[in-house]
């Protein structure tokens, strides 16, 4: 049986855990921080992320702390319609569309590591700074919070430790050095009443001013009644330290949605309730050639750190640990394990990377702001003018195929955009 280190507890890492194990494979995480807490906000899970964790057991837990998506509605930055699609399986997909605390979601994660694997199955506080291989196995060098260094010794390492990766600066030390894009990530959450429904992801403004995506993330959050709503705002600006949490200013972002009138929603009073903000730049971390280096291999944002658009870092990162796990079953050396899931996941994963740095699907509103030089519509039809239900359609479902969106047998579109005012 292989004996794997996980390097890192975020949500990634656990899941690899749960994925090894299920494969009968002993599995050991070293996590830096000494206490998980359940910090972050918001995060879209995909139908093919609700599918790994169906696999892995965990599809009820998960749909009890999340909210199913139902609608996906695009604005311009008048708070005009342009663009809608169902979600999940209103779409005819295979498994929801749902939305959750991330924090929330590696606490339960958590909390199924400690329960399968058991309690010595995670070293907290034990940062792993550098690795050394041989024919045998791997000697990872971890620094521990009181001070005290150490060496363990493993038959292989999946790093799925994060952005600022010790192990793919060291396999990749020429690509180390992020590139800021110019842009930076406003995230925040707000308590409030349910929008819409309470079912729906907003997408608003225009790309060239401001962004703002808008979803729930859990329904009567700690008994109040309320739904909590986790929005985010992209705007150019200087670059911040590359820290998910990081606080930002409210009245940054404020002025910026003063021509957003949604019938429905008061966004710029959405932004000033929020309990909490933090500030993110969006990093170009540059796609690799190769995520294997003998008896070590990269997983998630380590491997590939993409713009937190779409709701794919996470998703793929659930990919990657079943197929990883799946591969070390299969081969008695872990390296040809390695090699196999490189080859499976690295391609696919550096396209979506690339789709995400142009904005994905978010770009129709890029299109729309264009072809009416930033001005609003003067009627409903004229949408239909600027942009074809078949063109964004057409891009809908490049985006779902690519991702790797199951559909419902018997299902051949992947997307059936249409306008609310229309069906109504």
């Amino acid at each position: 049986m292989h004996d794997i280190a996980i390097i890192g507890a975020g949500p990634g890492g656990l899941v690899t855990a749960l994925r090894l194990h299920q494969q009968g494979i002993k599995a050991k995480i070293y996590e830096a921080v000494p206490e998980l807490k359940p910090l972050g906000v918001g995060v879209d899970i995909k139908v093919y992320g609700v599918k790994e964790l169906d696999e892995l057991g965990l599809a009820d837990e998960f749909r009890a702390m999340s909210v199913d998506a139902v609608d996906s509605i695009f604005y311009n930055h008048f708070g005009q319609e342009i663009y809608a699609e169902k979600c999940g399986v209103h779409m005819g997909y295979e498994y929801e569309q749902r939305f959750v605390h991330r924090g929330y979601l590696q606490m339960m994660f958590y909390e199924k590591v400690l329960e399968r694997l058991g309690e010595d199955s995670v070293v907290l506080g034990a940062r792993v700074t550098s690795y050394e291989q041989d024919a045998d196995g791997v000697t990872l060098n971890i620094e521990h919070r009181d001070g005290r260094t150490e060496q363990v010794r493993h038959e292989a390492v999946i790093a799925v430790d994060g952005i600022k990766s010790a192990v793919r600066a060291q396999m990749h030390p020429d690509l180390a050095a992020p590139h800021y894009s110019g842009i930076t990530m406003y995230r925040g959450t707000t308590l409030r009443e349910p929008i819409r429904g309470g079912h729906t992801i907003l997408h608003v403004g225009d790309p060239r001013i401001s962004t703002m995506v808008i979803y729930p993330i859990a329904d009567d959050f700690e008994g109040s009644g309320k739904q909590l709503i986790n929005w985010v705002v992209e705007v150019e600006g200087e670059q911040t330290i590359e820290d998910w949490n990081a606080i930002g200013d409210t009245a940054d972002i404020v002025p910026l949605y003063e021509t957003a009138n949604l019938e429905f929603l008061d966004i710029q009073q959405l932004i000033r309730d929020a309990r909490e903000v933090y500030l993110f730049p969006l990093i170009r971390h540059e796609p690799l050639d190769n995520w294997v280096d003998g008896r070590v291999v990269l997983l998630g944002d380590a491997a590939h750190a993409m713009y937190p658009r779409g709701g794919n870092g996470v998703c793929q990162a659930i990919v990657d640990a079943g197929v990883i796990a799946r591969e070390l079953a299969k081969h008695d050396d872990p390296h040809e394990a390695f090699v196999a899931y490189d080859a499976d996941r690295r391609e696919k994963v550096n396209r979506i990377i690339m789709s995400m740095r142009g904005e994905g699907y978010e770009v129709i509103r890029r299109w729309v702001a264009e072809r009416t030089d930033g001005k609003p519509l003067e009627s409903r039809e004229q949408i239909e003018e600027v942009l074809p239900l078949a063109e964004a359609n057409e891009l809908f479902s490049n985006y779902h195929r690519m991702v790797g969106q199951p559909l419902r047998p018997g299902y051949d579109n992947f997307s059936s955009g249409f306008r609310t005012w229309e069906a109504a």
